[in-house]
Order: structure tokens, then C-alpha cells, then sequence
């Protein structure tokens, strides 16, 4: 959906004192006082993917309690599945999320299941409820001018992950090698697409003012829905092009993607205070975790842009859906 429209329908939205951090543009999740505790909740569904839908629909809500500064705790999945599917295809998906359940160390609580004509493929519709203290709180809109922008990942790893596994022969008919394609599958393990990991060391090494989790638009849409939660620009370096990893390039340059532009989850996008920089790279270097320093936050004035001048893209939607669109309709 457009962020005009979609930012307007959400400031409609009523709220109430005991809301923290409600709807808005750019925000992973919601944050509400909870008794003595603060409450984060997070709703996203699995809607490019059937493989292994599962494990994505756990992580990717996972991922929201944890750029709020919160821990996941409980899972609730609405499962829709098409007409045709059988016993087996629902015990492969309740597999899976009680798999991820048990790898991200939350309990899966409840939800709804059916069969349904409103599905051409099975969706798995993800919430997740976590809990924070007021101190570790996070949000995306907490940046401020002269913070120090830093990708923690490699981005475009859900993506080309998705890509290697759904368009594995159009990719051997590009051209595309079987070790490329196989090395890409295996990214939703290793790397992976959880970010819990890289927010913990984030709010455990101090200083840090947002924490984003890129999803569909990829990394330039994140970076923009950050720089409109915070109401700043965001200068962002060059750099960020050597942190897509190469089977990333290979796989974009194939299908003529712009990996800035395809569902990034597995990386995780956040501003620190400049004299925090430091300690924070060093931290993520003692644990392995690569990361490195993409732009800085400046000047509402400055809007969304390269160093050298030019404007981030800009991306309608997904490069992922753009390409599966293409491909059925070319099908058709």
C-alpha cells in the first residue's frame, strides 16, 4: 500500500494513555503498559513463500518484539490453507511453527486455522507478544540528527533465500550456478532471518536511539520509513552496497532486481549516538556479527539520499512480488 494512504489511515486510529507506541508509518510494533511491565505486540503475515512458511512466520514477528528492545514470548498463527490441501499440508506447517517456536524460545499460545476458498496458496498470518521494561524500550522514530547510521547483516537475505528455493530454474536458465543457488537457499538458515541476536547486543551495548527490521521493500524502504518515524533525513554512504552479500549480486543481476529494493529480512537497520559507535562495532565484532556503518541522520531538509547527491530508490512495492508477477503473467 502506498505510505501516504497507509500513514493516513493509521492516524485515525484512536488510542488511550496506556499506549506507548501505537500505529504509525515506520513502527514494527506496538508497545502498551502492561501492569508493572510493558506489553510489545507485533502482527505481520507470510505471503510471498509457501516453503517453509512456518519458520518464517515466527521469526519475522520475532524480529518486531526485538527492534522494540523487547523479548518474544508468545505466538499466536492464523493459518489459512486452500481448498485441495490435506491433512499432510497442515501438519507440515504446525511442524514448522512449533519447530521456530522452540528454536526462538517463545510458546505458541494460540490462533485459528481453516480452509478457504479467500487462499490460492497457504498463509500464515503471525502475532507476537513480548514483554520490555520502559528502559529498553526502542522505536524507529527515536533517531536523531548526528546519530550514526549502522546495517548489521547482509541485506537482501530473505529475498534471494526465497528466490533460490521458488525460481530456482529460471535462475539455471540465466545462467545462475547450482552453487549460487544453493548457498542462497540455505541463507534462512545460515546466515538466517532473525535478528533477535543482533537487537540484544544492540540494547545491551547502550546508546542506541531506533531499531528498524527491514521487511517488504527491502533495505531503502526501511531506511525511508525510519527517516519518516524519526522526522529526519537519513545521509546514507556508498558503502552500503558491498554489505549485500554475492550470491545477493548474482541472483538480483539474473532476474534484473535491485536488492535495495527485495524483502530484507535477516538484517537489521539502527542509529546510535556517534560516541557509542564504537563500542557498538566492537561488540558485534566479539560475537562474529558483521556490521558496519551505512549513513548518519541528519536534517529533515535532506530527505532520504546517497552521499554524493542522488535520492535512494524508491520502490512501489517488493522487487520479490514485482518478479513473481512478472514471471506468472509471462506464464500466462
Amino acid at each position: 500500500m502506498p505510505a501516504a494512504i497507509l500513514a493516513r489511515l493509521l492516524s485515525e486510529a484512536r488510542t488511550d494513555a496506556s499506549v506507548l507506541i501505537g500505529p504509525a508509518l515506520g513502527e514494527d510494533a506496538a508497545a502498551v503498559r502492561f501492569g508493572g511491565q510493558i506489553l510489545i505486540a507485533a502482527a505481520d503475515p507470510v505471503t510471498f513463500t509457501t516453503d517453509r512458511i512456518g519458520h518464517y512466520a515466527v521469526n519475522v514477528n520475532a524480529n518486531d518484539i526485538a527492534v522494540m528492545g523487547g523479548t518474544p514470548r508468545w505466538f499466536l498463527a492464523t493459518v489459512l490453507l486452500p481448498r485441495g490441501s490435506t491433512q499432510a499440508d497442515a501438519e507440515s506447517v504446525f511442524r514448522e511453527v512449533e519447530r521456530a517456536c522452540g528454536e526462538a524460545g517463545v510458546v505458541l499460545v494460540g490462533g485459528h486455522t481453516e480452509i478457504t476458498d479467500a487462499v490460492t496458496r497457504t498463509v500464515v498470518s503471525g502475532c507476537m507478544l513480548g514483554v520490555a521494561t520502559l528502559g529498553s524500550l526502542v522505536c524507529s522514530g527515536g533517531a536523531r540528527p548526528g546519530d550514526v547510521v549502522i546495517l548489521v547483516g547482509g541485506y537482501a537475505i530473505e529475498g534471494v533465500s526465497i528466490l533460490a528455493r521458488e525460481a530456482a530454474d529460471d535462475l539455471r536458465a540465466r545462467g545462475v550456478s547450482e552453487e549460487t543457488i544453493s548457498t542462497a537457499a540455505a541463507y534462512i538458515d545460515c546466515p538466517g532471518i532473525s535478528v533477535v541476536e543482533y537487537a540484544r547486543v544492540a540494547t545491551g551495548a547502550g546508546g542506541v536511539t531506533a531499531m528498524h527490521d527491514p521487511t517488504e521493500g527491502g533495505i531503502a524502504t526501511a531506511l525511508r520509513e525510519m527517516a519518516v518515524a524519526s522526522g529526519h533525513g537519513i545521509i546514507v554512504e556508498r558503502s552500503i552496497v558491498a554489505q549485500e552479500l554475492a550470491p545477493c549480486t548474482e541472483i538480483c543481476a539474473a532476474l534484473g532486481l535491485d536488492a535495495l529494493g527485495l524483502i530484507a529480512s535477516g538484517c537489521l537497520i539502527l542509529s546510535v549516538m556517534p560516541e557509542k559507535r564504537d563500542a557498538l562495532l566492537e561488540a558485534y565484532d566479539e560475537r562474529g556479527i558483521r556490521a558496519a556503518v551505512v549513513g548518519r541522520i541528519a536534517g529533515d531538509a535532506e530527505g532520504v539520499r546517497f552521499e554524493d547527491g542522488p535520492d535512494l530508490p524508491s520502490f512501489d512495492r517488493d522487487e520479490i512480488a514485482r518478479y513473481f508477477d512478472e514471471r506468472d503473467n509471462s506464464a500466462g
